[in-house]
């Protein structure tokens, strides 16, 4: 066998490493610039420790065999653990209490029951759109803040049953709590623990209380309101996992609906750039719109259209891969007992340790030169029919992989399908910036900066 080739590195400096590689307020910024300079895979090493990157599509599919590879609970994930504990997200691969959650949880999680909530998401996405037909003369305005508010109202009003009226009131204390807390887990592991403890620590804390409180208020809310309704919370209150037999305590309820937008963060970060796209691609909106009145016609979106729309679920399947929103996730090889020698990746090209972290930068993995053709280009026609069915299992990691995939990715899909439709179909975008290129930042997400749009009602 061939000898494996290094994996590229940037060229560091003495004691420090890669550590200015990596801008700490835009990391994911900085993997996508790494992984168009480095190509399929990359490492850098920080302060003696060393992490390596996936940025292929091939890479990708090979990692995310369960049989050899699991996700890895590192680094900013252990430290949102402060606040949601052994969670569905965080819980280590040994942890009981993930079958546990997943069993409860999963069935009212499905395409079945996420469909009987959709007339929900299209209330919720009404209120934003009159919001946006009634913007004034300058009909100006940053998608992405109404955006999020329309994502935790709909979160909160599908899966708990309570409507939190914020989308024509002051952004929900928690869309602050979840930025502050998500963006100090990924900073805290590359900060001394004493600064973390002594200048961090206040606004760490507070964000963990505010996203506690929104959990304990819902759980008290459905205890003051009692209803025959089976929504998610409903099965977090009183289910029981069939295996075991045990039920989630009160803590543990928390704890998952807490995670629920925080998850869920990532469907407004993808719907912002979508817009971006739609503005700067009309021919795909005069399409969308055909394929819309074709189905629709004059009337209202109803749920029974979501699946006669596939010009419509290509636009969403090409934002996602284009714009990343849900940016990477980690892996680590599986481990054998006695076994520590190197794991070989790409039939032996390259060779990592046997307990090596790796993450998997979908800017990379999704616009793969060997997989898809013009990649930076927007084309929802790749993502139709037996284009589609043709792509490889790497390039469709837009939730994860495997066992810990995302288990709100049906709640995701109809969430992104259903606004993205009502939105072509009701207002027009224009660009405040006709020049504006695409700039992202974020944490457990990432979203367009300072993206601004005129919006007003579809000219007749």
């Amino acid at each position: 066998m061939a000898t494996p080739t290094s994996i590229p590195q940037p060229p560091g400096i003495p004691l420090v490493g890669n550590l200015l590689d990596v801008d700490p307020s835009n990391t994911w910024w900085s993997l996508k610039k790494l992984a168009e300079k480095y190509g399929e895979i990359f490492q850098i090493k920080v302060l003696g420790h060393t992490i390596v990157f996936v940025a292929s599509v091939a890479l990708a599919e090979e990692i995310c065999d369960e049989k050899r590879f699991r996700k890895f609970v590192g680094g900013p994930i252990v430290q949102i653990r402060d606040t949601v504990h052994d969670s569905l997200f965080t819980a280590y691969d040994n942890e009981e209490s993930w079958g546990i959650a997943h069993r409860i949880i999963a069935p009212l999680l499905s395409t079945q029951s996420i469909a009987a909530h959709l007339d929900e998401v299209m209330q919720c996405t009404d209120e934003l759109i009159a919001k946006w037909k009634g913007l004034g003369a300058n009909r100006q305005t940053q998608p992405l803040n109404d955006l999020n508010n329309l994502n935790l109202e709909a979160t909160t009003l599908t899966l708990f049953g309570k409507k939190l009226n914020s989308i024509n009131g002051p952004p929900h204390p928690v869309i602050g709590a979840m930025e502050d807390a998500t963006s100090e887990a990924m900073k805290r592991p590359n900060r001394p623990k004493l600064l973390n403890w002594l200048v961090y620590g206040g606004k760490w804390k507070k964000s963990a209380k505010i996203l506690r409180a929104y959990g304990a208020e819902l759980v008290e809310y459905r205890k003051r309101n009692p209803t025959d309704r089976h929504d998610l919370l409903w099965a977090l209150l009183n289910g029981t996992d069939p295996e075991s037999g045990k039920a989630l305590t009160e803590s543990q309820v928390i704890d998952e609906i807490v995670t629920m937008p925080i998850g869920s963060s990532t469907a407004p970060c993808a719907i912002a750039a979508n817009i971006l796209f739609l503005t700067q691609n009309p021919d795909v909106v005069v399409k969308a719109r055909a394929e819309l009145d074709a189905v629709v016609g004059g009337g209202p979106l109803k749920p029974e259209h979501v699946s006669e729309l596939p010009y419509i679920t290509a636009i969403v399947r090409e934002t996602l891969r284009l714009s990343f929103a849900a940016p990477g996730f980690n892996i680590e090889p599986i481990p054998q007992k006695g076994d520590e020698s190197p794991v070989l990746l790409a039939g032996g090209k390259y060779q990592v340790a046997h307990d090596q972290a790796m993450i998997i930068v979908l800017a990379g993995v999704n616009r793969d030169p060997a997989v898809f053709e013009d990649p930076l280009a927007f084309r929802p026609e790749r993502m139709l029919g037996d284009a589609f069915a043709a792509l490889p299992a790497g390039a469709k990691k837009w939730f994860g992989n495997g066992k810990r995939e995302c288990i709100g990715k049906h709640w995701a899909w109809d969430f992104l399908v259903v606004v993205t439709a009502k939105l072509i179909k009701d207002l027009d975008f224009e660009a405040a910036d006709p020049a504006y290129e695409l700039k992202q930042d974020g944490w457990f997400n990432v979203r367009p900066v300072d993206f601004s749009v005129k919006v007003k009602a579809r000219a007749a």
